[in-house]
């Protein structure tokens, strides 16, 4: 089974950037497709953009569009979430989870598993 610990969260102003890591442990990682949620107090965990198995194709939701950008190095077992641009509605518990398949079938959370623990992100205005 594979073990995923994201980091790179922190504190920052509104309009500037984060990178957040996701290092995986175990052969599997390769195989599948990767995908970042997030949860702010009180709402549901949501999805925020996943790549699939090759890092050849992605999905963001409609709030990360133009502002995100997700990416994988299979060779590392690391995947990453790039985020420019923050906003204060970004703040939250940010989350990755290895897919059910190698491609992005599906945004829903309970299509993934292996959950990390998760990174908090606090975009100050």
């Amino acid at each position: 089974q594979v073990q995923l610990v994201e980091s790179g969260g922190g504190l920052v102003q509104a309009g500037g950037s984060l990178r957040l890591s996701c290092a995986a442990s175990g052969r599997t990682f390769s195989n599948y497709a990767v995908g970042w949620f997030r949860q702010a107090p009180g709402k549901e965990r949501e999805f925020v953009a996943a790549t699939s198995w090759t890092g050849a194709s992605s999905a963001y939701a409609d709030s990360a569009k133009g502002r995100f950008t997700v990416s994988r190095e299979n060779a590392k077992n690391t995947a990453y979430l790039q985020m420019n641009s923050l906003k204060p509605e970004d703040t939250a518990v940010y989350y990755c989870a290895v897919g059910s398949s190698r491609v992005v079938i599906s945004k829903a959370p309970t299509e993934f598993g292996s959950w990390g623990q998760g990174t908090q992100v606090t975009v100050s205005s």
